[in-house]
């Protein structure tokens, strides 16, 4: 008894769900859906040659040295990069005294508790420290933001699809509304305090251009300061908070493939020496 109804029920699933999709079928084929602003002018990221792609691809210290330089001098006013400790740095190849000095220099002092009163206050960050968000907390930032809340970039480029190209893309991608979008979507206009980015997904952002002019960052290794070299710069630096182990990665995974290969090798010549006389 219990099988039969079990059995008309789980017809009675498939006929719904066969209707369900039928009559899907028959909406779509009646009333497509309408073209949008986002999907006809939303474009894809710029494909760079970045020096970390590929199976045994690596940082390229001095990048991001400059990376860091340009997140610490135009970013991280707005943005925090609550993962990364000050000692993490020496990986660029800071050494361990400069990186004291860059801790204890940051703008934004690293948030602590007087031993004295047991109030709030803030010190002087240590390379242990992770590096202070530019903000006391999200009210804060939203404030200070006209609404808007920054992202963290810790982990920015492993969170956006193509994540490097994402970022260099975004950075450099900040134009005028084109007039065909305004003429086919007139009801899309860019809104005050938005900017119009056609590389982000609903093309306006509160975000302004960060990197607006040459020679906004100062390089010490004679590099010139270009908006597309920042952008690149800062998009490899961001690249590598998010993945600070790659090139570890890299290696590891190349002598793992090393090493299955010689065991194929050696497998397979196993087997024919075990086989060779059952075969004959």
């Amino acid at each position: 008894m219990v099988r039969p109804i079990g059995f008309l029920v789980g017809l009675g699933f498939v006929g719904v769900l066969l209707w369900s999709l039928l009559w899907g079928a028959v909406a779509y084929v009646k009333e497509p859906p309408q073209p949008t602003a986002e999907h006809e002018f939303h474009l894809h990221p710029k494909k760079i040659d970045w020096s970390f792609n590929g199976p045994l691809g690596k940082y390229d210290r001095g990048q991001l040295q400059r990376g860091f330089q340009v997140y610490k001098e135009v970013c991280a006013a707005c943005h925090s990069l609550r993962l990364v400790s000050f000692r993490d740095l020496q990986d660029l190849g800071y050494s361990e005294g400069q990186v004291k000095t860059i801790a204890s220099e940051w703008a934004v002092e690293t948030p602590s508790i007087n031993p004295e009163t047991g109030e709030a206050a803030t010190r002087k960050s240590i390379p242990a420290d992770r590096i202070p968000a530019p903000f006391a907390n999200e009210v804060a930032a939203r404030a200070g933001n006209a609404g808007a809340l920054p992202p963290d970039l810790s982990l920015l480029t492993k969170a956006r699809h193509d994540g490097s190209n994402y970022v260099y893309s975004l950075l450099t991608g900040f134009q005028n509304q084109p007039a065909e979008l305004l003429k086919e979507f007139p009801d899309s206009k860019t809104g005050a305090g938005l900017h119009y980015n056609p590389y982000f997904a609903n093309l306006n952002l509160a975000m302004a251009p960060p990197l607006t002019s040459e020679g906004q960052v100062s390089y010490s290794d004679g590099t010139k300061p270009t908006v597309d070299q920042m952008a690149k710069d800062v998009s490899a630096f961001l690249t590598w908070t998010a993945e600070p182990k790659l090139e570890s990665r890299h290696s590891t995974g190349l002598t793992v493939l090393i090493f299955l290969l010689f065991l194929t090798v050696l497998t397979y010549m196993a087997y024919q020496n075990i086989w060779r006389d059952k075969k004959h």
